[in-house]
């Protein structure tokens, strides 16, 4: 397997290109969408709104916890997630600064 080199790169690219990839996944984008759009805790609630396997939201969510973009409270026999808005408001500003950066001057092909 190749390396990736990251360490050429700046570290708010290396930053940005870890954001983009907890995010690189078409169930992991549902999940979070589920989940601003509820604007609660979700616990077992994903299997049955995506329609995946228990051991693939499982998969999903924790690397969207491991991202910190999802946190997760313990209740009873069940983990209850939910955005961290801390996180969710880095991405954002990290988005946006990057999408800001691109002005079309209408001369490319």
């Amino acid at each position: 397997m190749g390396l990736t080199k990251s360490e050429i790169f700046t570290d708010k690219q290396n930053k940005l290109a870890q954001m983009m990839k907890a995010l690189a996944h078409p169930a992991r984008i549902a999940i979070i969408q589920y989940l601003v759009k509820s604007q609660a805790c979700v616990c077992g609630d994903l299997v049955e709104e995506l329609g995946l396997a228990q051991a693939t939201i499982s998969q999903h969510l924790k690397e969207l916890k491991t991202a910190g973009l999802i946190q997760g409270t313990i209740e009873g026999t069940s983990v209850c997630y939910c955005i961290d808005p801390k996180v969710w408001n880095q991405y954002r500003s990290a988005f946006d600064t990057f999408f800001v950066s691109y002005v079309n001057k209408d001369k490319c092909c």
